[in-house]
């Protein structure tokens, strides 16, 4: 009996027993949840070479993790991009993006005016704080565009490729022209859009955000964004998420790859109902003004045409109420029954925003007024239900 190994006690069987398994013969269809901070190698040698970068793997998931990985490689494969980071949100995907341009002390940024309103908080209140210089210009308007890009020289040139919430589109191709032209590297905010409708690497630009919260899980129920660019941007990209340790969990990647699988299926919906309740509400006396890219009186109609696929110009439907203020909005919004009143967009079910208190809320009444966000403008992310019911919805709550 002396031996005998000595059986481990209660609390090492509870930690160790059925841990650290070899993993199966069988290759899963579906990518398994690594919920592992870190990871185990048989000899410390491979972890060496693993962290000097002269070998593959995984050894801290805030440096890489296995399931976020493949969801990077799956929204690389979309952009058609060399280089894909995830992140734990779209604002943290877009601080990467910003640093791994080189955006530090003495940079100047130039920003689209009609960007979203915490991405203006973003440049001016925490990169501002750090020496940080952003001045603001139409992107569509091309003679002071380019006035402001000859005057400013700014190193980054921001802006999104439908505007948040007025829904204009950017001439990609034109801007990246004109960005190159003085050296500007060219960030692309692309989650209106998706890969599905555009891929501004292909048309210029150098970095591309998303916020995977939106149409890449499609079913509200993550936050997470991902960053993308080209070969040169793999080291700073990967750096400055080790740093900064902006990390995306396992599950929320997990949701998110499932969630891309449909995401062509569904922006084919949200596109379709989208334009058919455009086109309702464009028709109804309570409704001053219809912004959709799909319809003919939009600025952009025919560029839209010219850069997203055919029949397709998006999800997300910005309307005026007519003659409208805060009491009336809120009277309509309250009275809606299908159509969630829930910040944020790209799910399956309808949501619809009022700007003034939510996603523009920080930029004051003036500046909204100058932006063209009145206090009688609603976005409505339109979803994936039956387009009849969402009118219905609608007609009601206006009646």
């Amino acid at each position: 009996m002396t031996n005998k190994q000595k059986t481990p006690g209660m609390a090492t069987r509870a930690i160790h027993a059925g841990e650290r398994r070899k993993p199966p013969q069988g290759i899963p269809i579906s990518t398994p949840i690594y919920s592992s901070a870190t990871f185990l190698y048989d000899q410390l040698e491979t972890v060496d070479e693993i962290f000097a970068g002269t070998r593959p793997g995984f050894t801290y998931s805030r440096h890489e993790n296995p399931t976020a990985g493949a969801l990077e490689t799956a929204v690389a494969a979309l952009e058609e991009t060399e280089v894909a980071v995830a992140a734990g949100s779209g604002m943290a995907a877009l601080h990467l993006a910003l640093l791994a341009a080189e955006v530090g002390a003495g940079s100047r940024i130039l920003a689209a005016r009609d960007i979203y309103g915490v991405t203006y908080k973003l440049l001016l209140e925490v990169f501002g704080r750090l020496g940080v210089e952003t001045r603001f210009a139409d992107f569509h308007d091309v003679g002071e565009l380019g006035r402001q890009l000859a005057e400013f020289r700014p190193q980054v040139a921001l802006l999104e490729s439908i505007s948040n919430p007025l829904l204009r589109v950017a001439d990609l191709p034109r801007i990246a022209e004109q960005a190159r032209s003085v050296g500007a590297r060219l960030v692309v905010d692309n989650t209106f859009a998706t890969p599905v409708l555009l891929r501004p690497a292909a048309w210029g630009a150098d970095l591309v955000v998303h916020s995977a919260t939106k149409y890449f899980g499609g079913h509200g129920d993550l936050i997470g964004g991902l960053v993308l660019g080209g070969e040169e941007y793999r080291q700073p990209l990967r750096l400055f998420a080790k740093i900064v340790g902006p990390v995306l969990g396992p599950f929320e990647a997990w949701l998110a790859l499932r969630g891309l699988k449909t995401l062509p299926l569904r922006m084919e919906r949200h596109c379709a109902n989208a334009r058919r309740v455009a086109d309702w509400l464009a028709d109804h006396p309570r409704i001053a003004r219809v912004h959709y890219p799909g319809r003919a009186d939009h600025p952009d109609a025919v560029l839209a045409r010219r850069l997203f696929p055919p029949d397709m110009f998006g999800g997300l439907v910005t309307f005026e109420i007519r003659d409208a203020g805060r009491d009336q909005v809120f009277r309509f919004v309250n009275s809606l029954k299908l159509c969630l009143k829930a910040t944020s967009l790209g799910d399956v079910q309808t949501l619809v925003l009022y700007p003034a208190i939510s996603s523009h809320r920080d930029l004051g009444p003036a500046l909204r007024q100058r932006l063209g966000i009145g206090d009688n403008l609603l976005r409505l992310s339109v979803g994936i239900e039956d387009a009849d019911d969402i009118i219905a919805d609608l007609a009601q709550a206006l009646g």
